[in-house]
């Protein structure tokens, strides 16, 4: 059995679905929640009620578990999210728990630039909570990821978001000039399931990033291309958009920006351009291969309803 975390999350779904299809039993830990959760529609997936910190819980879900797929994280909630609760204590409790319950190995989705010394929060949380992977006894595997995109993302879908907003110009952190290297979702998850089957991955951290480097201007341009929009840079230093950041999450909690996402982008994000093909042997897909889900989406009305209506996570 396979306990997957974060499994409502895109990346989750994805890796869930494949999971499933090579036959592989799982079941997923949800955190209680008023809301419906959004599971992989007519996939066959255990349910586990749990808080990630949570530790009688957590040994609950884990019964009968032999792998752990922590994907779990809150940094896409900005300022309404817990770095200290989930990405570390979390982890920790996490890891703990299913060393405790007898599971074998664990694997953990980080991201590229993950320092306990970063000078980032969210690169410093992902940085202690590897730690805490490597220290817990299990096998692990550690894949550290660049900025990954597919349906419902926190990036490409955010981007259409902002770009329905502001109708006539996109602020722009610096001169747009970091690099990325943005991972296809499906590539991911088909790197995450490989993983599991390669002996030679246990005890190793993986970098991994998609098969281009493109700045986030680039990405810009290639999301508005798809859409159909042209809007006007205008370039804000990154102390400036930051602060801006911090009073606009305060006045509209659901904007599709964040002070974590700022920080993302804030330098280069990069791995190896042959990483993904030299280390599980596949070849993946160029972002403008892959962003016809962004097309006949009503992201105005989304974007506007998501802003004014819905209630913060």
């Amino acid at each position: 059995m396979i306990l997957v975390t974060g499994g409502t999350g895109f990346i989750g779904q994805a890796l869930i679905r494949h999971l499933v299809e090579e036959g592989r039993a799982v079941r997923t830990l949800l955190r209680p929640s008023g809301e419906t959760p959004n599971l992989p529609v007519g996939v066959p997936v255990e349910v586990a009620l749990s808080s990630i910190d949570d530790e009688r819980g957590l040994r609950s879900a884990l019964v009968g578990v032999d792998t752990v797929i922590h994907l779990a994280g809150s940094e896409w909630l900005g300022t309404r999210g817990s770095l200290d609760q989930v990405e570390i204590q979390g982890t920790r409790t996490l890891a703990n728990a299913a060393a405790e319950a007898g599971a074998r190995r664990i694997l953990f989705l980080s991201h590229l630039g993950a320092d306990r010394a970063s000078a980032y929060p969210v690169l410093k949380a992902k940085g202690i909570a590897e730690e805490f992977i490597r220290r817990s006894g299990l096998e692990y595997t550690i894949l550290r990821t660049s900025l990954v995109f597919g349906p419902e993302d926190h990036f490409t879908t955010d981007i259409a978001r902002l770009l329905h907003l502001l109708p006539f110009a996109l602020l722009l952190p610096g001169r747009g000039q970091s690099l990325l290297q943005p991972i296809w979702v499906e590539d991911l998850a088909t790197c995450l399931a490989w993983a599991l089957e390669k002996p030679e991955t246990r005890g190793q951290t993986f970098e991994i990033g998609g098969p281009e480097f493109l700045t986030l201007a680039q990405v810009v341009e290639q999301v508005m291309e798809t859409l159909g929009l042209r809007r006007q840079f205008v370039h804000v230093s990154p102390i400036s958009m930051r602060a801006a950041a911090v009073l606009l999450e305060y006045l509209f909690p659901n904007l599709p920006v964040s002070v974590y996402w700022l920080d993302y982008l804030a330098t280069n994000r990069t791995a190896e351009i042959d990483s993904v093909s030299r280390q599980f042997g596949l070849l993946p897909a160029r972002l403008s291969q892959r962003l016809a889900y962004l097309k006949g989406q009503p992201w105005g009305r989304r974007a506007w309803a998501e802003l004014l209506f819905r209630r913060p996570a």
